[in-house]
């Protein structure tokens, strides 16, 4: 098989490219990235000699580029994204323009130059908004709480409306926070780690008691590889992995994690419209696709703790004024 990943430079786009290089020797993957803020070419720097690998630097709204590319592959996985919400709020525009108009092209290009060619959309728990109890299904409304989410609740709509019109073989998967190696730094658990380790304080929102639930990048892969190989068109995939902690926790675990006293922890203002909670129910894909994650919490943010820990050579270069002086949302970035 083929693929067109697009934003596979990025945190969970460069872990599954290694992950299906690793696992299928006949697979080939075309990378298209415009390297924007959160991807980096060093997250595949051990695979880039590959000859199964081809990078190509350039954006999803080039629509020249994206339909060459497109008439090459057997399937396209689109992560590409802005993602960070703290942004979206700054600037909204950004996220239209590549989390709508981008997947937009990516649908155009598809639908006129490679109709048959599988289509796997990455989105967000985030679409739903918050809720108090219970976990949402795939059938529940979309009530989005920032242009960040609201600009991928339209992108999975334009996915819905080009697979039902143009029969184009599309389905969407939408996951919780994902944490593990290759996370850019801004993000709360390498953020987290990155100014611990420099006995810096660690910034939380509001009083920590926002709740996610924690997938480790690893397992979302593979939950994405079983949803390209074997999803069914127009059907949209929660993916979760029932580990429900508070932002305080994560902190906490993380500090134990590595030794340092709580006193790290600095509360600051809360951004506007946090959602308080997520919580996705996952059984749809565990029923149809027999997929379940492989790492609990405890062993995964293990495990990405120590991995930042030995990887200073990756993360160093990336550390900048928003990690080491974090700013409130309400001034511009």
């Amino acid at each position: 098989m083929k693929l067109l990943v697009t934003g596979g430079a990025g945190f969970i786009g460069s872990n599954f490219i290694r992950y299906v290089l690793n696992k299928h020797k006949d697979w080939e993957v075309i990378n298209l990235d415009k390297l924007g803020y959160g991807s980096n070419l060093e997250n595949l720097k051990d695979i880039k000699k590959d000859e199964r690998y081809i990078f190509v630097k350039g954006d999803i709204n080039d629509f020249e580029l994206v339909s060459r590319l497109i008439k090459e592959v057997d399937a396209v996985v689109n992560f590409a994204a802005e993602s960070h919400v703290d942004r979206s709020i700054s600037n909204p525009y950004a996220f239209v323009e590549s989390n709508v108009l981008g997947v937009y092209t990516l649908l155009e290009a598809a639908r006129k130059f490679n109709p048959e060619v599988r289509f796997v959309h990455i989105s967000t728990d985030e679409v739903y908004g918050d809720i108090e109890k219970g976990s949402f299904t795939e059938e529940d409304r979309l009530m989005p709480s920032s242009p960040y989410s609201a600009s991928k609740a339209a992108g999975d709509m334009l996915v819905l409306g080009y697979a039902r019109t143009y029969n184009i073989n599309a389905s969407i998967t939408r996951c919780t926070n994902n944490y593990g190696p290759y996370q850019f730094p801004e993000k709360l658990i390498p953020k987290t780690i990155i100014r611990a380790s420099m006995g810096l304080k660690v910034p939380i929102y509001g009083t920590g008691e926002n709740v996610r639930d924690w997938l480790y990048v690893l397992d979302h892969c593979e939950a994405i590889e079983l949803v390209l190989e074997k999803g069914e068109k127009r059907e949209i995939y929660n993916i979760s992995a029932g580990e429900e902690k508070t932002n305080l926790e994560v902190v906490r675990t993380i500090l134990k994690l590595m030794g340092k006293d709580e006193d790290l922890i600095e509360f600051v203002e809360d951004r506007p419209g946090h959602d308080v909670r997520y919580s996705l129910d996952s059984w749809k894909i565990m029923r149809d696709l027999k997929w379940r994650p492989k790492h609990s919490f405890k062993e995964g943010i293990k495990r990405t703790v120590e991995w930042y820990l030995s990887n200073e050579w990756w993360w160093k270069p990336l550390v900048n004024e928003k990690v080491l002086h974090p700013t409130p949302w309400k001034l511009k970035w």
